[in-house]
Order: C-alpha cells, then structure tokens, then sequence
C-alpha cells in the first residue's frame, strides 16, 4: 500500500512538473507571437478584371501571379483569395493579402516589387486590370 501512494506521489510530481513547463512554453510562444505580430505589417492588393477578361485573368493567376508571390523574398506569410460580394456585377476581384515582418519591408516590397508586378500586368492585361493598393496599419488584433 505505502508503495502505491509513493508511486502515485512520484506520478503527480511528473505531472505537476510537465504543466508547468507546458505553461512556460505557452507563455513563451504567446509573447513571442505577440512580439511578431507587433512588428507586422500588412499590404493589400485587390485586382479588378472586367468580365471579357476573367477566363484570361484566371489562366494568368495559376500560370504567373502564384509564381511571382512564391518568390517574393520579402513577404511572411500571403493570402490570395477570390473576392465574393454583391456589389461586384461585372467581371471579378482577386485579393493578395501580403504580410510583412514590418513596415520597412512593406515599402521596400511598394517600391521595387510593386512596381514588377504592375509592369507585368500592364504588359499582359493594358490598362483592363486594375490594382488597387491598400495598407492595413494594425491597431488591435486577437490572433
């Protein structure tokens, strides 16, 4: 019997000892996560194609646009998405959500980056497609 409680104790100290390390490295995570998303910065672009345009504006996105973000060197994290609104009736929206380390990187990205990718879609697309820039400033998040 006394063996058991001794085994049970020993258990518990483990037990005890692995929470609080898992609270540590929540903790850890959590502050580090909060640092990194202090320091964010956040770029988006939306690209408007008229309807006549869409199917060539789709073959672009899978064969050149995926390509081109892939390669940013700049750029943590993206999202490319497919606007859905009511209030687009003709033709469509495309998003690319960029993330940033910071807001140096973001203006580095806005002058060279930006720059080459509108080059490219003029020389494809004329003046048909436009972009759209909008810089998101974080004031509060809850990621």
């Amino acid at each position: 019997m006394l063996m058991r409680d001794h085994s049970f104790l020993s258990n518990f100290k483990n037990v005890l000892i692995y929470e609080k390390f898992s609270d540590f490295c929540a903790i850890n995570l959590s502050t580090k996560l909060k640092k990194n998303l202090k320091a964010m910065s956040i770029l988006s672009l939306t690209f408007h194609t008229p309807a006549d345009l869409v199917a060539s504006w789709d073959e672009y996105i899978k064969t050149d646009l995926e390509n081109m973000v892939e390669n940013l060197m700049d750029v943590e994290k993206y999202i490319l998405s497919e606007v859905e609104s009511d209030m687009i009736s003709e033709g469509k929206n495309t998003n690319l959500l960029l993330i940033f380390d910071d807001i140096e990187k973001r203006q580095e990205f806005i002058d060279i980056e930006f720059k080459n990718i509108t080059e490219r879609i003029e020389a494809k697309f004329g003046q048909e497609v436009m972009i759209f820039e909008t810089f998101l400033n974080q004031k509060k998040n809850r990621f």
